[in-house]
């Protein structure tokens, strides 16, 4: 068995004009929970239909489970498990049906298709809707369905391309704890998310923008490399105003927006909580609060793309 479920070299993809995937390169260890980040358009989901053989590449190659994206398309499609960003099943059939319509796509013998989809239903927890029709099932129920179709044949690496856009952050969690006991069993998971919460479920994530790889490692490894100044949480009144008038000044490195609070990156944490506080009584914001805080993927991302 390689080292590597999936090895990427150089890959490019071009439509006409516009390159939307720019020669990036990348491995991905066997068995892990493998994160691909970016904004909307920054490459992600062409990647990801690449590595399945969905797409072939401008140029460049990608060997998944040991077999050329492009060489080998057939193989790849074999090998693997694929859900995609948009909810992919049949929702005029029952659950059941779905299970074994999937099966049989999979050439998946009677038996072992019985014990597959058992071992779905179970996984969905939807024991006892197997009758259900798809389209009454609530959106997490749906995921985890299509999760549980996607792995009918066992496959030992699963693309899933944003596989909880549009629902709740419970359904959400649950979902994870799926993706963690596949890994647990071996299985190389690919995931994108635009959620960044959820990427500190991964072992390894990879940023990209604009259709180049920005930065890899951890998360821990991401948060340590890339933030080395203190971040200031900021709770005050008029959020914007302050923000405005914050990004003004040299001393404020970066400033968001986060929820209803700021963070703000300064190069020094009392010469800071210093200069925001007198900014903002100086033009009648009330402060409340100003705490340094661990940054987030989400101060990672902000960052890399302002420095970009």
């Amino acid at each position: 068995m390689p080292d590597y479920a999936i090895e990427v070299k150089n890959l490019t993809k071009r439509f006409g004009r516009f390159t939307a995937v720019d020669d990036v390169s990348f491995t991905v260890r066997q068995g892990e929970i493998f994160g691909f980040l970016g904004a909307n358009g920054a490459g992600k989901s062409t990647t990801i239909r690449m590595l399945c053989a969905l797409l072939s590449s401008t140029s460049g190659t990608a060997t998944v489970g040991g077999y050329d994206i492009n060489a080998q398309p057939e193989k790849v499609k074999a090998h693997i498990g694929y859900m995609s960003q948009k909810f992919s099943l049949y929702e005029d059939l029952t659950v059941e049906e779905n299970l074994a319509f999937f099966g049989g796509v999979y050439g998946l013998p009677e038996g072992r298709l019985r014990e597959r989809a058992a071992r779905a239903i179970e996984m969905a927890g939807l024991k006892g809707r197997e009758q259900s029709l798809t389209r009454e099932l609530a959106g997490g129920w749906k995921q985890r369905l299509a999760l549980g179709c996607a792995v009918l044949h066992e496959p030992r690496i699963v693309f899933l391309d944003e596989p909880t856009g549009g629902v709740d952050p419970v359904s959400r969690r649950q979902f994870w704890e799926l993706i963690n006991r596949l890994s647990e069993d071996g299985v190389t998971v690919f995931v994108t998310t635009h959620y960044l919460d959820e990427a500190e479920y991964c072992n390894t994530i990879t940023l990209i923008q604009a259709g180049k790889l920005i930065a890899s490692g951890s998360p821990q490894e991401l948060k340590t490399e890339h933030i080395r100044n203190p971040i200031l949480e900021v709770e005050c009144d008029r959020v914007i105003e302050a923000m405005d008038l914050l990004q003004k000044e040299a001393w404020a490195l970066e400033t968001s927006v986060f929820g209803t609070y700021l963070h703000v990156n300064v190069p020094d944490e009392a010469g800071g909580r210093r200069q925001i506080q007198r900014l903002l009584s100086d033009q009648g914001i009330a402060v409340h609060r100003i705490d340094r805080i661990a940054p987030s993927l989400e101060d990672v991302f902000i960052h890399l793309i302002d420095r970009k």
